[in-house]
């Protein structure tokens, strides 16, 4: 199993840290922060770590914010010009990588009455991990100068600093602030996502990907026009880029999202689903078998999903979770059999519980054939 994430954020981190801060300003009072970040870190979550740490350096950094961002900054290890996360570890240079998430987390605590000093430092930092999150007060609270920063930061030499553009201007992005005012209208980012879509690095597109993403869930006909005006001469990492963008309304079956992608028609032919054991227990597995078979004369470009009708509270009713299931073609008159194991395991943002779950079969948005299967308490 993984090591948990919070877990990198240990002990040894901290004193890493304490060495650094102290190299670059001897009068950093390396003992208390270390006693006050080390003190109760093993219990805390991942989050919780990163504002522990924090307050820890607030209590020892100098109580100017400027003078505290200098000394943060001078203790980062070298900036790197590639996207090798792997790299981002502290050494003898400097810090880099785990140890940068609490000073980008003190940035966005202290520096909110210096917002043009706090990004300064959060450019810096960023390109040492991410200050994905700590940007995100400084896009609510001082719009205006952080959006004419992002746009400066498009074509900055370093895929961090471009990513930053996209990843911490996301409305809905995981495990940060929700930006609502960017869930309401995202026109703001719009011109930074069209910036960014042809960027150099995967590193970058994967998050305009995701930025788009999210903001299908809010406004999908926004994504179903940028995929009307760019797809047709799009280049293939564009192409991977808008298929990633729009994984989500491919998969609630939005029609119009479907026939940018030729996608739109419906299946021709027969189909049939079959789910086996028809009885399962909770932590065990069910196996779904759909055969398509075709009536047309020509070949068929189909998406091919299902969704469970997962049961709810007693008197609820039920709740459908559609799942990714195949991409393919399928010839004229040809026949196909797929297969799919579908795990039953508990997991923390869903409880499954006993009933008949209905599951359904969906051909380019359509439902097309239908079982079900009985999970036992």
């Amino acid at each position: 199993m993984a090591e948990p994430f919070k877990n990198l954020l240990n002990a040894e981190l901290v004193r890493a840290a304490g060495r650094h801060l102290h190299r670059v300003w001897p009068a950093f009072d390396r003992t208390r922060f270390e006693r006050l970040a080390i003190d109760g870190l093993q219990a805390l979550e991942l989050k919780a770590r990163v504002e522990h740490v924090a307050l820890a350096l607030e209590a020892v950094l100098p109580a100017s914010f400027a003078a505290a961002a200098r000394v943060l900054e001078r203790s980062l290890a070298p900036a790197r010009l590639d996207a090798d996360l792997s790299a981002l570890v502290p050494g003898p240079d400097g810090l880099a990588g785990w140890a940068v998430w609490p000073m980008t987390e003190f940035v966005a605590r202290r520096g909110l009455d210096e917002p043009r000093r706090a990004l300064q430092a959060l450019h810096a930092m960023t390109q040492r991990n991410t200050a994905e999150y700590a940007i995100r007060p400084f896009l609510l609270r001082h719009p205006e100068l952080a959006f004419a920063t992002l746009r400066s930061w498009v074509t900055d030499p370093s895929p961090h600093v471009r990513r930053l553009v996209s990843e911490g201007s996301r409305p809905r992005l995981p495990w940060g602030m929700q930006l609502k005012p960017l869930i309401a209208d995202p026109s703001p980012t719009l011109p930074l996502l069209d910036a960014l879509q042809h960027d150099p690095s995967d590193y970058v597109r994967r998050s305009v990907a995701n930025h788009w993403n999210d903001i299908s869930k809010d406004h999908p006909q926004l994504v179903a026009e940028w995929l009307e005006r760019h797809l047709a001469a799009a280049s293939p990492e564009l192409r991977a880029l808008m298929k990633r963008a729009s994984r989500t309304l491919v998969k609630c079956c939005d029609r119009r999202v479907l026939r940018a992608w030729g996608l739109g028609r419906a299946f021709q032919g027969t189909a049939m689903l079959a789910m086996s054991p028809k009885r399962v227990r909770a932590g065990g597995a069910v196996t779904l078998a759909a055969t398509l078979r075709s009536t047309a004369a020509q070949t068929q470009r189909l998406v091919v999903d299902y969704a469970v009708q997962h049961v709810k509270r007693a008197g609820n009713g039920k709740a459908a979770k559609v799942w990714k299931g195949w991409s393919l073609e399928l010839p004229p008159r040809q026949q196909r059999v797929l297969e799919k194991r579908h795990s039953m395991r508990p997991v923390t943002t869903r409880r499954d519980r006993p009933g008949r779950h209905r599951v359904e079969l969906r051909v380019n948005g359509r439902v097309v054939a239908s079982s079900h299967f009985d999970l036992l308490a």
